[in-house]
């Protein structure tokens, strides 16, 4: 079933990437949005590939992974594939349906025009690869 523009908004403001854009540019953001349901065990992205979309967790959960071994799990509004789209290189882990998910993606193309319209969505993924980041550094050195 389907999720309404409103549901879907709704899904958006909720996760952290998107706090700060008015309803209008939720609005906005969810017209361009994809649902995409998954499958326990069913791979959304492949390590090594180039990605072309980007995700928002809605429902359910995804584990991340890197040859073999779990990074993550990521919960609803959690996101992932902004590194692929954003280089253009392939991606550096594979993503997995932990349970039944529902992923909200965005294109390629279409992540680049939200974060041209939508510049609160750019300073989020900053902070959230900046966060990432740290965690990477912070773990090697201990």
């Amino acid at each position: 079933m389907s999720l309404s523009r409103d549901e879907r908004a709704a899904l958006l403001g909720a996760t952290p990437l998107f706090a700060g854009i008015d309803a209008d540019g939720l609005a906005r953001v969810s017209d361009r949005v994809v649902e995409v349901e998954f499958a326990p065990d069913q791979v959304i992205v492949r390590q090594g590939e180039v990605g072309t979309g980007f995700f928002v967790v809605a429902r359910g959960a995804v584990r991340v992974v890197r040859d073999g071994r779990t990074l993550a799990n990521l919960e609803p509004g959690a996101f992932f594939g902004e590194l692929s789209v954003l280089d253009g290189r392939p991606r550096t882990a594979q993503v997995i349906a932990s349970e039944p998910t529902l992923c909200l993606a965005l294109a390629s193309w279409e992540f680049e025009a939200v974060v041209r319209d939508q510049p609160a969505v750019a300073l989020a993924v900053m902070r959230g690869l900046a966060g990432r980041l740290r965690d990477l550094t912070e773990t090697e050195r201990h």
